[in-house]
């Protein structure tokens, strides 16, 4: 038997804030693998690479692959120091454990519930797929599966066994990715433009912050376009200023997709959207003044940019609340500030000529936005507060 030296704990008892449900449902895993199946590629990364990525995040631990043959690299996880071991013989647990043919995907969600209701995974069709929690271990796993109840998979889960329904996994993964902070026009419309984009990054060396970096440079570059105050000028800012949401699908997706989500990246593309936004405020109040629009162009352009500094200071706020003290509206608030919708809006009345209308809902929504995250703070500190 040969192992991966990475240095992740292993034991559940040794990790910190897990409830007694998670540590209860910390159960060993044993992946089954055949060269051929587990070296196909879905989204970049082994289909191997993907299942012991989803089980270790679900809980799984400890992580033993069974196979005889040689294994294709593990590419992240090893970059993620994920602790596995391979053996050419399974090992015997004492107790329940997960078992799992290497030539399948699976998402972290489905596989954590596996865990935690001793199930066997199926898809929604009613397939039964071979990934399941078993009593204890049985020479012939896959007909005591079939003993297990089914529970239907809520995320992409299908069986890989050639190149085939690699693609047709492939397509079901990209198909899966959204984001809670997904308006309409993201789910629509940005992020389907913005899907070939990233089916071909993800393929390249190049990073999910790299992506979010270009996303704001091109947020700023139309903000450039808007104060210059001139009308072809505006619509091309317009047109960027849409580009830059489109391209802040991009790095959500590469994240997801290839495991590569980080608190960094996080923080990152959540400072970049307000940078852009408040550049973007700025801008147009400029440009509206030096083309002679609404005397009050500055009072409302400063409104707007004082407004979206406040509602990012309250959604850091926020943030930094303890779970129980974060409802699920001013969730749903909080997303709203991360993600761009309005840019319809503002594409629309740049070409109308009325970019000074969107000064006025920018003034006045910006403070109407962060009072209601502020008051719904408030209302769930006072609520938490008999708890403690």
């Amino acid at each position: 038997m040969t192992a991966n030296t990475a240095s992740t704990p292993t034991d559940a008892a040794a990790l910190p804030g897990d409830t007694g449900k998670e540590r209860a449902a910390r159960l060993p895993a044993l992946i089954f693998a055949h060269a051929p199946t587990a070296g196909l590629r879905v989204a970049a990364l082994t289909v191997l690479d993907r299942l012991v990525v989803a089980a270790h995040r679900a809980g799984a631990s400890p992580i033993t692959i069974v196979s005889s043959e040689p294994l294709p690299a593990l590419e992240r996880t090893v970059a993620l120091g994920i602790p596995y071991a391979v053996a050419a013989a399974p090992p015997a647990p004492a107790g329940p454990v997960l078992v799992a043919d290497g030539g399948l995907l699976t998402q972290a969600t489905d596989v954590r519930a596996l865990l935690q209701q001793h199930a066997r995974l199926s898809t929604t069709a009613g397939e039964r797929l071979p990934i399941g929690v078993l009593p204890r271990l049985e020479t012939d796993w896959r007909a005591a599966l079939d003993r297990q109840p089914a529970l239907a998979a809520q995320g992409a889960a299908a069986p890989v066994t050639d190149l085939a329904s690699a693609r047709a996994a492939e397509r079901m993964l990209w198909a899966s990715l959204t984001s809670s902070a997904d308006g309409l026009v993201d789910r629509f419309f940005n992020r389907p433009c913005g899907r070939p984009l990233s089916k071909m990054l993800a393929h390249t060396p190049i990073s999910p912050n790299a992506v979010s970096l270009v996303s704001t440079g091109i947020g700023l570059a139309a903000a450039a376009g808007f104060a210059t105050g001139a009308y072809p000028a505006a619509v091309a800012a317009a047109l960027l200023f849409q580009l830059s949401a489109i391209v802040d699908c991009v790095d959500g997706d590469l994240a997801r997709v290839l495991f590569k989500e980080s608190p960094l990246g996080k923080w990152l593309d959540l400072a970049g959207d307000q940078v852009v936004h408040v550049a973007v405020f700025a801008a147009i109040a400029a440009g509206v003044i030096r083309g002679g629009g609404t005397p009050w162009a500055a009072w409302l352009g400063a409104s707007a940019v004082l407004g979206a500094a406040f509602s990012f200071a309250v959604v850091l706020r926020g943030m930094r609340r303890p779970a129980g003290e974060q409802g699920e509206r001013l969730k749903k608030l909080i997303d709203a500030l991360t993600n761009r919708d309005f840019s319809v809006l503002v594409l629309a009345l740049a070409c109308f000529d009325r970019l000074e209308w969107f000064l006025w809902l920018a003034a006045v929504g910006s403070h109407v936005f962060w009072l209601a995250a502020l008051a719904l703070q408030l209302g769930a500190a006072s609520r938490s507060q008999p708890a403690r």
